[in-house]
């Protein structure tokens, strides 16, 4: 009997091609595609590539609830960005991806898992990683690793003569000159003409955002409400957080708001340049921190920014089903449930400003931090504030 294999797969060039090689090997195929709000296909032409290609099964999962509220809001309520800029688009896609593709491998039956992320990158650590922690005992078959396979098929030409050679349900379309990578939370991209840091990304690129030079000559306000960290409202109007979340992408996006180019270290030891779009989460991240700035408590708020950049590093490296970044979100969901309050936006050519915040358990104290002289704080306690201090030098 053939072996059976979960591919993460896509219906372009590359896990077409992986697909139909799998096969060659002896594989019977079964196609996973996660839906994480990336424009995709008509998922029935997909089906139709999948079935024409070989593939004995093709499956595809709407998982974009399960990855607002699991992956991308505890990583906003933590604060995460990689090396100060970048909010992690991809690196809390992949774990999702792979969780669900263990899930199918075992409810198949099926021995092998298989990717299509390549020799270089972050994503196969981030894939496999979580295939050892979920089930160490499924074995892993990948293409870009096996010099079988990128011996023969190291580039797209090669590509896209195998294709053609076994008749394959490709488009053979001319190349853009950088690779991309969509979902719910972000686009990036990067290699192609991106390899040159000095070069600026050109404009035809982005997908998600408007230049920030050509958009709107004026400030969009926009009122957003917090429940215990989730979106309850957006400019009074009650929604779930998914619904929210997607119109923030549109407001952030006609804005220009979200771009960012970042020469970044790859937990694989190189520099790489990515450019990443990031409208929706880039406005929620200055929301959550608007709020919990009224809400949670200064050693708390401080602790919480400590494990910050832990946080995202352990994130970006691969490690979210790791027992460290487990503790980490356990200390993050006690402050996360303070964020309930509301926060006036200004929105403007790429730029995020505060207009106003509030929260009914607000810990800000105008009578105390006023400069007036009917302030109840008494300003000769500073003394004595300063004495037991200078003991610590």
């Amino acid at each position: 009997m053939k072996k059976k294999i979960v591919l993460a797969y896509s219906g372009g060039l590359d896990t077409t091609v992986i697909a139909h090689f799998l096969i060659q090997k002896g594989f019977e195929v079964i196609g996973f595609l996660a839906d994480l709000g990336q424009e995709v296909e008509n998922l029935d032409e997909i089906r139709e590539k999948a079935k024409k290609t070989g593939l004995k099964k093709f499956i595809a999962k709407n998982l974009q609830k399960e990855f607002l509220s699991d992956f991308i809001l505890p990583t906003q309520w933590a604060a995460a960005k990689y090396e100060n800029y970048y909010l992690l688009g991809t690196s809390v896609a992949r774990p999702l991806i792979a969780k669900a593709q263990v899930e199918i491998a075992k409810k198949e039956g099926a021995e092998f898992l298989s990717h299509g992320s390549t020799g270089k990158g972050n994503d196969q650590i981030r894939f496999e990683l979580t295939y050892y922690a979920l089930a160490p005992k499924l074995k892993k078959w990948i293409p870009w690793r096996e010099p079988s396979f990128y011996k023969i098929l190291g580039g797209r030409e090669e590509m896209l003569d195998y294709a053609k050679k076994f008749k394959l349900p490709v488009k053979a379309t001319k190349s853009k000159p950088w690779s991309s990578d969509e979902n719910l939370l972000h686009i990036s991209f990067e290699a192609g003409i991106l390899e040159d840091p000095n070069s600026p990304p050109p404009e035809a690129m982005f997908e998600l955002t408007t230049s920030p030079q050509k958009a709107p000559d004026r400030v969009e306000k926009i009122e957003i409400e917090f429940r215990e960290g989730i979106p309850i409202r957006l400019n009074s109007q009650k929604s779930d957080a998914l619904s929210i979340f997607k119109k923030l992408n549109l407001l952030g996006g006609r804005n220009g708001i979200g771009r960012v180019d970042l020469v970044e270290n790859r937990f694989i030891g190189m520099k790489s340049r990515g450019v990443y779009e990031t409208p929706g989460g880039t406005i929620l991240f200055h929301a959550l921190r608007a709020v919990e700035s009224l809400t949670i408590p200064k050693d708390e708020l401080h602790a919480r920014d400590r494990i910050s950049a832990e946080y995202a590093e352990l994130v970006y490296n691969g490690f979210w089903y790791s027992r460290r970044r487990e503790i980490l979100a356990k200390q993050v969901e006690k402050s996360r449930k303070k964020i309930t309050g509301s926060v006036k936006l200004g929105l403007y050519k790429g730029n995020v400003m505060i207009l106003g915040r509030e929260a009914a358990k607000t810990l800000y104290d105008e009578k105390i931090v006023t400069f007036e002289r009917d302030g109840i704080y008494e300003p000769a306690k500073a003394t004595r504030f300063i004495r037991e201090n200078f003991k610590k030098l």
